[in-house]
């Protein structure tokens, strides 16, 4: 009898800790179960400390180690980022090489020919892209009478002149790259849309 009556205070005990436990009060945060779920080691991926002591006097880890220590162990000479195997070649996400040419290699730039293949539909996603990103400086038919480049000034007409003659590769550059008082595009619009918008100009607005 005694023994269940122990066994009886000792479950009481335990449920009240466990419960006063569970609470927060005044300048008390509570305890935390599993703290590594709130607190997550972060890894750099520019830049690890491999010194396993290092904030020591600071850390809460449960593997013992210092707070600012954030090598990957499981990585060669404790990189946090990987290696890109040898002799691969990056692209973005829609496939393409990496754009490397300068917004001052226009000449260069001028020689690269469309890649996308024309056709109907590829047009009218490139009329779409024109009037998303293009019309509000050029205007809809490509006269530099948007309503934000009558307010710029000097936004080109890009039925009248030496821009009628423009090559494909110019014109890919130039929204990729800017020119003048036109911004560079190439962070907002991918290779892919920007070389459909080329079509759409050359084939609609310039009718070449």
């Amino acid at each position: 009898m005694k023994i269940k009556y122990s066994i009886y205070v000792i479950a009481l005990a335990g449920l009240s800790f466990g419960l006063a436990s569970c609470g927060a009060s005044g300048d008390h945060p509570g305890y935390e179960y599993a703290p590594q779920m709130y607190n997550s080691v972060a890894y750099e991926p520019l830049s690890q400390i491999q010194n396993e002591q290092e904030g020591s006097w600071l850390s809460s880890r449960e593997d013992g180690k210092g707070e600012f220590f954030n090598s990957n162990i499981n990585n060669p000479h404790g990189m946090n980022m990987r290696e890109p195997v040898e002799g691969t070649v990056p692209r973005t996400k829609d496939g393409s090489l990496p754009y490397r040419l300068k917004a001052f290699e226009l000449e260069e730039a001028a020689k690269n020919q469309n890649p996308i293949e024309l056709t109907d539909q590829v047009l009218a996603e490139g009329k779409v892209l024109y009037t998303q990103y293009c019309s509000t400086c050029h205007g809809q038919n490509g006269e530099g009478d948007g309503k934000a480049g009558e307010r710029v000034g000097g936004v080109a007409n890009l039925k009248g002149g030496a821009y009628i003659d423009l090559p494909e590769g110019h014109i890919f550059h130039v929204i990729m790259k800017g020119k003048g008082r036109m911004g560079a595009h190439g962070s907002q619009i991918s290779q892919e849309r920007i070389w459909k918008i080329v079509h759409y100009v050359k084939q609609e607005i310039q009718k070449q």
